[in-house]
């Protein structure tokens, strides 16, 4: 199931503080942009929010009992996006706090290169 319209502008509205925010449709989600960077993505089917993490900030989602991303339901691929608790969700200053946590750990992640370049 896509993730609705609403929820969509609902979270980026409640980034925008972080920055300049954009979301663009993928695969059913929404893959959430802050200043052009690719930090966070709603899940198509749960519509839950999931942010970027990396050793800087993993501990935190654990200790809030996070999961971690699984795109496939049926294969046992991670990827490194936490989902964001509710109760962070919630509290507009916590969120902000979080996103730019996750926009940190986008920018320190390995660039992939494209095959060709």
């Amino acid at each position: 199931m896509a993730v609705s319209k609403d929820l969509e502008t609902y979270i980026v509205e409640q980034l925008r503080p972080a920055g300049e925010v954009s979301a663009r449709r993928m695969f059913g989600g929404v893959g959430i942009y802050i200043d052009d960077i690719f930090c966070a993505l709603i899940a198509p089917d749960s519509g839950a929010l999931y942010f970027k993490v990396d050793d800087s900030n993993r501990a935190e989602y654990e200790a809030a009992g996070a999961r971690p991303f699984v795109p496939y339901k049926d294969r046992a691929t991670i990827m490194s996006y936490y989902e964001v608790p509710e109760e962070v969700i919630e509290d507009s200053d916590e969120l902000l706090r979080w996103a730019k946590k996750a926009r940190a750990a986008a920018l320190a992640a390995p660039r992939k290169r494209r095959k060709g370049k």
